[in-house]
């Protein structure tokens, strides 16, 4: 199985993005149609809302109620296993926080790796290999 992280799906939806036509391929051929192959957070959703909303971010930010269309999809999607942080996930949240001498800025990357990391994750595809290659415990596929 392999993590999502919020920029592939951002890479996904956004035709402007620069990883766009790598994050297509790479859902065609390792992810589409293959019940279960893809770990999805809740909280992915929610910052993949927040971003593709965003108008500084893009020329043609998308609607809320589209970006929440697009989670409710991915949500229900046969090729996603949703993957909720337990007590397991926020002791490795914590525990690397504080290992790492993380700040705010992290809070949310690190929780994210923790909760891939406590379901036994250990592949994530993203278009920012920094945000999960610290741990030592991921093989990071990024999409640029």
């Amino acid at each position: 199985m392999i993590g999502i992280d919020t920029s592939f799906l951002v890479g996904l939806a956004v035709r402007e993005h620069a990883a766009h036509r790598q994050c297509w391929d790479l859902f065609e051929h390792r992810i589409r149609a293959k019940p279960g192959s893809a770990g999805l957070a809740p909280q992915v959703l929610s910052e993949f809302a927040h971003v593709v909303t965003d108008p500084r971010r893009f020329e043609r930010p998308l609607p809320m109620s589209d970006a929440i269309d697009i989670c409710r999809q991915w949500s229900r999607a046969e090729e996603c296993q949703l993957i909720t942080p337990g007590s397991e996930a926020v002791a490795v949240f914590l525990n690397w926080m504080h290992r790492h001498g993380l700040g705010r800025k992290r809070l949310l990357d690190t929780l994210l790796a923790a909760t891939y990391h406590s379901a036994g994750i250990t592949r994530i595809v993203t278009t920012n290999w920094r945000d999960f290659a610290g741990f030592g415990v991921f093989e990071v596929e990024v999409l640029n």
